[in-house]
């Protein structure tokens, strides 16, 4: 197992560098250009993506960094050591940080706003709290999705210096 270590936690830091990226772009200008439109075009412009993103390539990305982060948390903490707990801290910050949060917060909000009737007063309120409860766990997983990055590439370096 401690030969596959490097390579899990490199494929993690690539993983989970695409989601910090993803989550960045839309907390810096993505969601800053929908809040400048009309709350209806807002909200259908981010269903849009919603429906969109639902895709393999972000499927691969977003539940392999999932499926990688549980696997290092489990290895790292069994392996020990310096580049064994490092990984296990990345692991478990982009578990919690980033798909607790997506899977608490985010994805209930996308399907509120998907089911609220376009174009409504309904719409409108939620798309106003929507700007800021959605955007507001979008940067907790941006800033989840650099620390893992970060501690994942300690660990590397850290795995790679010991091999």
């Amino acid at each position: 197992m401690a030969s596959l270590f490097p390579i899990l936690t490199f494929l993690a830091i690539l993983a989970t560098a695409l989601n910090a990226g993803l989550f960045f772009i839309f907390s810096v200008c993505i969601m800053a250009a929908f809040a400048r439109l009309s709350p209806a075009e807002g909200a259908a412009a981010m269903n849009a993506i919603n429906a969109v993103i639902q895709n393999p390539l972000f499927f691969s990305a977003f539940f392999g960094a999932t499926l990688l982060s549980l696997v290092l948390a489990v290895i790292g903490y069994m392996q020990g050591g310096a580049a064994g707990l490092m990984a296990a801290a990345g692991g478990v910050v982009f578990l919690v940080a980033v798909f607790g949060v997506t899977a608490v917060f985010n994805v209930p909000l996308n399907d509120a706003l998907a089911a609220a009737p376009a174009g409504s007063a309904e719409q409108a309120t939620l798309w106003q709290r929507y700007l800021d409860v959605w955007v507001m766990w979008n940067h907790v997983r941006t800033l989840g999705s650099l620390a893992a990055v970060a501690l994942l590439a300690l660990a590397f370096r850290q795995s790679a210096q010991l091999g």
